[in-house]
């Protein structure tokens, strides 16, 4: 009956601060990163060149090479992003589709043509592609009539792939369990040859599918540490050097950085 929380120690934090304190010691005015624009194009046009080493959750190789097929020009797409560049979703080469699909080189499929009416609203941000945790209990609300809690269950049972769970709630997304209240597909007269095919897609998406919540977190510091390096470069490279200075092989990497931005460095 306890809220569990989950408190993550991110040195990314640590790095922000600090290139607020190296801009204000540099005798720049000092910056509210709460406020900065979430429209910034020079920060996009850094992110679709892929020029995000340094960055938090951006900076690995893979990452990098994604963002240029992607070319991300709104925020939605660095949440998408993060959420999408986890083992499940590429195993099943969500990522690619998702970059294709943005820039016009696949085509936007629904999940099934009955219902892509009803779930236009929930999928269109996405390309069509289930992403996020929250579309799964969307899809359960408005194609079979859950509630919010009993479609956070399913949601539960099929991440944690417990079968008998995930076998009880077909019947009730296809048909309805007039003991909980939920509708089903056929009382919204979708047809049950078509609900069952919905009802794999989901069960397979829902294995995978992020947290949206968390993805716009992590997206939001992603997004002020490219803004940094975008504009104020010295600052941000001079913090991010001193948060790496137990790992040789970070401080290397980011000196090689600094080099092919033209930052000089000064020894120690």
């Amino acid at each position: 009956g306890l809220v569990k929380m989950d408190f993550l120690g991110l040195s990314n934090l640590t790095v922000i601060r600090d290139t607020l304190n190296n801009i204000e010691a540099n005798g720049k005015e000092r910056i509210d990163h709460t406020k900065i624009p979430l429209d910034d194009r020079p920060t996009y046009d850094l992110l679709s060149r892929g020029d995000t080493l340094g960055v938090f959750q951006l900076d690995s190789d893979g990452m990098r090479s994604l963002l240029k097929t992607l070319k991300p020009n709104n925020f939605n797409d660095i949440s998408a992003l993060i959420a999408l560049y986890r083992p499940g979703p590429m195993d099943m080469d969500s990522h690619t589709n998702y970059a294709k699909r943005k820039n016009g080189l696949q085509k936007i499929t629904p999940i099934h043509p009955e219902v892509a009416e009803p779930l236009k609203e929930v999928l269109d941000e996405t390309y069509g592609l289930i992403v996020y945790q929250e579309q799964v209990i969307e899809i359960f609300r408005r194609l079979a009539g859950y509630s919010l809690g009993q479609a956070d269950m399913v949601r539960r049972a099929m991440s944690k792939k417990k079968l008998k769970d995930i076998q009880r709630e077909r019947e009730a997304f296809l048909h309805g369990d007039p003991e909980r209240n939920i509708a089903g597909c056929a009382a919204n007269g979708i047809p049950q040859e078509i609900a069952e095919s919905i009802y794999d897609e989901i069960t397979d998406f829902a294995n995978y599918a992020f947290n949206k919540a968390h993805a716009v977190c992590y997206a939001i510091v992603a997004y002020q540490t490219a803004w940094f390096k975008c504009h104020y470069p010295r600052e941000y490279m001079a913090a991010l050097l001193t948060s790496v200075l137990d790992s040789q092989d970070k401080i290397a990497e980011y000196i090689a950085e600094c080099r092919s931005l033209g930052i000089r460095l000064l020894p120690p």
